[in-house]
């Protein structure tokens, strides 16, 4: 096992088969999906375990019971359970094109991590995109989703640049390189170096929270944003608030103050 690929999910099943339908047409297969569930209830259980009957992957289930958004206590869970040397990081609600692994995969070494994109799309298409279309690769294709509703911008060269245009892209580009929770990649000896997640973060930063402590290790950043590719389905954020916010800034101004590389909030705790 090469990579494994840690899939964050609450209660939202029919986007997840949607995602797991586009990491089945990927052209790099020697991966596993650790799903990292923050309490979902039983019917996510029902699906993935008729889903694991049906990709050509292996899925590993890690979940534990609802107690609020405890995100990073999942993912660090996951963490643990993943089997690869290699992790790539996305969301339940981020389906891949069908290079998102072989690019990670292309693009990994050893002292960096990779900082990835997504494309956003409106609920309507969201809502639209079947597994044919996941299949065919439609959803990818910028002709149909301007004939389903998207209106046009700069934005879609996401979807448009591959090869030489998309590492210029990825080389001007002014966004800088961080740890994106939604496609990132990164070594398993580095994130556990650092101690993976802080826990006593909620919503809001806590993925660039992680990025920050790997840059204060040594470990450098790669921009992918342009090269691989998730588009990502709308939904309801009812978990954002200005508490959990307040709170983790906070944290991420010590670590970058401080230059912390390691938090006594993570898998290990003290």
């Amino acid at each position: 096992m090469e990579i494994s690929i840690i899939i964050s999910t609450y209660n939202s099943i029919e986007w997840l088969k949607k995602v797991l339908c586009g990491y089945n047409q990927q052209t790099f297969l020697n991966f596993e999906i650790v799903i990292a569930d923050d309490g979902s209830k039983e019917d996510t259980r029902v699906e993935i375990k008729k889903l694991k009957k049906e990709v050509k992957y292996t899925i590993n289930h890690v979940w534990h019971e609802d107690n609020g958004f405890q995100k990073s206590q999942i993912l660090n869970k996951a963490i643990n359970a993943c089997k690869a040397p290699y992790i790539i990081m996305s969301d339940g609600d981020c389906i891949p094109r069908k290079d998102f692994v072989e690019i990670h995969n292309n693009n990994k070494e050893e002292g960096y991590f990779l900082s990835g994109g997504y494309f956003m799309l409106p609920m309507n298409i969201s809502k639209l995109i079947t597994k044919d279309d996941i299949e065919k690769n439609n959803c990818f294709s910028i002709n149909w989703l301007l004939k389903n509703g998207l209106k046009k911008s700069f934005k879609n060269n996401k979807l448009k640049a591959f090869g030489t245009k998309a590492k210029l892209l990825n080389f001007f580009t002014p966004t800088k390189p961080t740890w994106n929770g939604h496609n990132a990649s990164g070594w398993k000896i580095d994130i556990l170096a650092i101690n993976g997640f802080d826990e006593r973060m909620q919503y809001g930063g806590q993925d660039r929270e992680l990025g920050e402590r790997l840059v204060n290790l040594g470990i450098k950043s790669k921009q992918i944003r342009f090269s691989a590719i998730v588009i990502h389905l709308d939904h309801p954020r009812g978990y954002a608030n200005e508490k959990s916010w307040a709170i983790n800034n906070e944290i991420r101004k010590n670590t970058r103050d401080l230059k912390l590389k390691y938090t006594d909030f993570g898998i290990i705790k003290n």
